[in-house]
């Protein structure tokens, strides 16, 4: 029976192109960084590391009552600086791959800047891996994208391939076999937030719609 599934949210990028760290961007009252903790919470990921870089070893919107050097303040959130965030997001990947517990068996992977991914997508991927599944994919329309779960056993692989901006595409490339699809349509969507266009239409989307995570 597998144990604790952790998150890992990778929030350390600089947003060269938004003009300012995405994981400090605050939509709908909150910063995209404290969405991504309560997507993965919500889900039932436990703990939450959230990987930092451009804003420091802070984050935004997430201090608060914290007792321990790393807690955000939140319960079962743990904060890791990745001091080599400028080379990618390999880096920040291996960084909260080495932060999650040892009783967790696998962990959930998401991005900082996908909003309108929910929580429902989390507990589905999940639940994928309650039943067996070492690698699984979230995907919307069929298409594979993310939150991404990948099972402890498989860890040392994904941060061999890992490398600059690509994360864990290269492994799951490589072990094709291994990869359980999870349709995730129905509970929101994948879009990235790149650039201040894509800011002010995925706000629009979510002050115009009741389907989207609030």
């Amino acid at each position: 029976m597998p144990g604790n599934v952790a998150g890992v949210l990778l929030a350390a990028g600089e947003g060269s192109r938004l003009g300012e760290p995405k994981a400090q961007i605050v939509i709908g009252g909150q910063s995209l960084a404290r969405r991504g903790i309560v997507m993965l919470q919500d889900g039932g990921a436990d703990p939450v590391i959230v990987v930092t870089g451009a804003t420091g070893p802070e984050l935004p919107d997430v201090s608060g009552v914290g007792s321990s050097s790393g807690d955000t303040g939140l319960a079962g959130v743990i904060t890791v600086h990745n001091p080599a965030w400028r080379t990618g997001m390999g880096s920040s990947l291996a960084a909260g791959l080495r932060a999650v517990p040892a009783a967790c068996t696998a962990a959930v992977l998401a991005l900082a800047d996908q909003p309108l991914v929910g929580q429902e997508a989390v507990r589905r991927i999940i639940g994928a891996h309650a039943d067996g599944a070492g690698v699984v994919v979230a995907c919307y329309a069929g298409r594979p994208r993310n939150p991404v779960l990948i099972a402890r056993e498989h860890w040392a692989e994904v941060l061999q391939l890992a490398a600059g901006d690509v994360g864990a595409r290269p492994f799951l490339a490589a072990r094709a076999e291994l990869v359980t699809l999870v349709e995730c349509g129905d509970t929101g969507r994948p879009d990235d937030i790149d650039t201040p266009e894509d800011l002010a239409r995925i706000k629009g989307l979510l002050a115009g719609s009741a389907s989207f995570p609030s």
